[in-house]
């Protein structure tokens, strides 16, 4: 991850997101103080956000706040983390990399002002916060006409910008066009029988007839780029992009059907384009098939997002001398397990002996399958407002009340 491109621009010693790194999060609430830790060592709070109640940022200081509540000599380090999908981009600049804005089409076509995250040669763009189900507009779901053309602009702007080492992270996607929008971005021409240029959106690959690649970026050809991706499916069949994650952006019944065949249609054209096969390959239905475009085009190569994540906002160096970790999201439950923040920091903090809890909204996580996967307990917010509604519209100063929880539990 720091690999130096020639030429490549490089974080202004000024800039807001160069100057934070070594600044406090939120002011007085918590910093990096792992050198001034307590006696028994600092607590390392590293949890992905609340969706729809609390960001990353603000978990952190509610726990910040609650922990000092009951152990006011306690030394927090916080690190907001997340898995490849909305919040990327937050953690890594909290990490100190440069913010770079750009202008591109969101999932249905309007202009959304996004941005990619630099620091020494490496860009991380997320395809979230560029056309992702968060930039829909109203909310309202587009499975046919949403497109990834988004991402692939801020790909383009990265490349053009003289990047090379691109970490993608592609969580969150509101489109089923198997990256053909991202590639229509990138240069690639996609056309019917009758010659005319398709339209956005995944329901119009059934219509699909040429793919002209003549005019692709040219800075793909020595581009390395990481997939930040937490799923292995395929891209087509009963555990592809459509039948697995197609529900969640509307598609269903004849809508899952023609989005299936649009993209079984695309597959089988870059086959006889590419000559490479990647319609099976693990992670190609990542994203509503931008996992396959990424694999047959840009060369990509996979990792998990959390994974990623944790060594590029510096996790390992945070973790020494904890003795404790604290990690979380809204939802604990079984796809926890698979990938998401909780398990991905649970298991670098095995690696240092450190002790792990977790934080949540609300679980549905056995207590044996959470500590398997090395978190010794869960604290979940509905413990203390059975009340799904009261829980989510007071979820700061609950979540406040339960870091006095851990604390008394942990650090008296």
């Amino acid at each position: 991850m720091s690999t130096t491109v020639p030429g490549a621009p490089s974080p202004a010693s000024g800039s807001r997101a160069a100057r934070r790194d070594n600044e406090p999060m939120t002011g007085t609430a918590f910093g990096d103080e792992t050198g001034a830790g307590s006696r028994t060592g600092h607590v390392l709070v590293a949890c992905d956000k609340f969706k729809g109640t609390l960001s990353a940022r603000e978990v952190a200081t509610c726990i910040a706040d609650g922990l000092r509540a009951v152990t006011p000599g306690v030394s927090v380090v916080a690190v907001p983390v997340a898995d490849g999908g909305d919040g990327t981009l937050i953690a890594v600049e909290e990490a100190g990399f440069d913010v770079v804005p750009v202008t591109v089409d969101g999932p249905t076509g309007e202009a959304v002002v996004t941005r990619y995250a630099a620091r020494e040669g490496v860009a991380v763009v997320e395809l979230a916060d560029a056309c992702g189900l968060v930039r829909l507009p109203g909310g309202r779901l587009a499975p046919l006409d949403a497109s990834s053309r988004g991402v692939g602009q801020v790909l383009a702007a990265a490349l053009s910008a003289g990047y090379r080492d691109i970490v993608l992270a592609v969580g969150g996607s509101a489109s089923s066009d198997g990256g053909a929008g991202m590639m229509s971005a990138l240069g690639a021409v996609l056309r019917d029988r009758d010659g005319r240029e398709l339209p956005p959106g995944g329901g119009a690959l059934t219509d699909l007839e040429t793919l002209d690649l003549s005019a692709i970026h040219p800075a793909l050809a020595d581009a390395h780029i990481v997939l930040a991706c937490d799923v292995d499916n395929p891209l087509l069949g009963s555990h592809g992009a459509v039948a697995v994650y197609g529900p969640q952006k509307g598609a269903t019944d004849a809508t899952a059907d023609r989005l299936e065949d649009g993209l079984r249609r695309w597959a089988e054209l870059v086959l006889t384009v590419t000559g490479g096969d990647y319609a099976g390959r693990p992670g190609a239905g990542a994203a509503g098939g931008v996992g396959f475009a990424a694999l047959a085009f840009l060369r990509a190569r996979m990792r998990p997002g959390i994974e990623l994540l944790l060594d590029t906002v510096g996790f390992e160096e945070k973790l020494r001398g904890a003795q404790l970790v604290i990690t979380g999201e809204g939802s604990l439950d079984e796809q926890t397990l698979r990938g998401k923040t909780p398990a991905g920091v649970a298991r670098a903090a095995k690696a240092g002996e450190v002790r792990v809890v977790a934080v949540c909204g609300q679980s549905s996580l056995a207590a044996d399958r959470a500590r398997a996967a090395g978190i010794e307990r869960v604290f979940a917010l509905t413990d203390l407002e059975p009340d799904p509604e009261i829980c989510m519209a007071q979820a700061g100063p609950l979540l406040t009340s339960m870091a006095g929880e851990v604390a008394r539990a942990y650090l008296q």
